[in-house]
């Protein structure tokens, strides 16, 4: 594809995307661990994967840099080194056709950009405002994706799941699961924990703007959220404890929503599951759960059929 159907391209999946998704930038580079930290404070607190930059494979020019020296651990690093009051974004093409967007702060740090889309080519491309809603090709990158591990994309940070070993949420997890060998039994623990703990705050969900990516620590803290925080709640969560945990985007019914999809080594990658009432898995939807728990809803989100997935982070 020539540059110019290319650039049309984005443009026309950038559009659709901004009706329907909350994508945003993150606090940028996930770094070490806060120095000001003794080991002592993480007593129980499991490693979490770093992101780095270390510049052995690139793509760059003087407005931005790709690198994807790490590509077989499911992530690229993409930074825009301008300062400009222009919006930036970044299009990944996963191996399947799948666009996904990305934003980047002009001038600011790496962003941890997940590679969700198994073996295969990717293309990475920085995009530059040039006129409203139009945008033009700064730097693009064709990247022959191997992962070292399937799970790799699923087990770490990045823009939209963002923490770290000191984050509240790590920790709360820890000790939710502490004494706990069964994974299971580690999914159920975190599930409940969120839906019995976060409320689904309505305010937020008809005032969210464009740009918004959840803090986990403040939505712990805060005890509110929408479906977008729910989800990374637990997938931080679920990450952090090692077990592979898709954050999904797509419609359920007419409407845009965020749910989770967890692996288990017995089970496999539960996308139609929520909870274990004893019999069966349902749909891992903590949103409604929390929400209403009546027989109509666990009825609802308990049918695959109502959900229809699209992005996965």
């Amino acid at each position: 594809m020539d540059r110019k159907k290319r650039n049309a391209a984005a443009i026309a999946v950038f559009a659709l995307l901004a009706a329907v998704t909350l994508c945003g930038c993150s606090s940028g580079q996930r770094g070490a661990d806060d120095p000001s930290q003794t080991p002592e404070d993480f007593t129980g607190i499991p490693e979490i994967p770093v992101a780095s930059a270390p510049g052995a494979v690139i793509a760059e020019n003087k407005k931005a840099v790709i690198d994807f020296s790490n590509a077989r651990d499911g992530y690229v690093m993409v930074k825009f080194n301008e300062a400009s009051g222009r919006q930036i974004r970044a299009l990944i093409t996963v191996p399947d056709g799948t666009q996904y967007i990305f934003r980047l702060v002009p001038g600011g740090d790496y962003e941890v950009l997940p590679l969700s889309g198994g073996d295969g080519e990717y293309t990475v491309e920085v995009l530059e405002e040039a006129t409203d809603q139009l945008y033009a090709l700064a730097l693009t990158a064709t990247i022959d994706v191997r992962l070292d591990d399937e799970f790799s994309p699923f087990l770490r940070p990045n823009q939209y799941v963002n923490y770290e070993r000191s984050s509240a949420v790590v920790r709360k997890a820890a000790e939710l699961t502490e004494g706990i060998d069964d994974r299971m039994e580690k999914i159920a623990a975190i599930y409940n924990y969120v839906v019995a703990n976060i409320t689904y705050d309505r305010t937020l969900a008809y005032t969210v703007e464009s740009g918004y990516i959840p803090d986990v620590d403040a939505i712990l803290e805060s005890g509110k959220g929408i479906c977008f925080d729910y989800a990374a709640v637990m997938t931080a969560m679920l990450r952090s404890q090692s077990i592979p945990t898709r954050m999904v985007f797509g419609y359920t019914g007419d409407t845009y929503h965020a749910w989770i999809s967890v692996y288990s080594e017995s089970e496999g990658w539960m996308d139609n599951m929520i909870f274990f009432d004893g019999a069966d898995w349902k749909i891992m939807d903590p949103t409604f759960a929390a929400r209403e728990q009546s027989e109509q809803i666990m009825e609802y989100i308990g049918n695959p059929a109502n959900y229809n997935a699209l992005y996965q982070y």
